[in-house]
C-alpha cells in the first residue's frame, strides 16, 4: 500500500477520533506551523508525515 502524502480532515477525525469540525481545528494549527517553517501547505488537508510525528505515532502505525 503506497502512502499518502497528505490526510484530509475526515481521516485525522477518524484518526483521533475526534469531530470533523475539531479535527479542522486541528488541521489549521498543523498547517500553520508548517508555514512558518517555510512548507507549502494545502487547506483541508495536512502532511501525513507531520501529522504522525505531532500526535506521537512511531514507524509502525504509520
Amino acid at each position: 500500500m503506497q502512502s499518502k502524502t497528505f490526510i484530509s480532515v475526515q481521516e485525522v477525525a477518524e484518526e483521533l477520533g475526534v469531530s470533523k469540525s475539531y479535527a479542522y481545528r486541528v488541521v489549521k494549527q498543523l498547517n500553520e506551523e508548517l508555514k512558518q517553517q517555510g512548507y507549502l501547505t494545502v487547506a483541508g488537508r495536512v502532511n501525513a508525515q507531520y501529522f504522525h510525528k505531532k500526535i506521537c505515532y512511531n514507524e509502525r502505525h504509520v
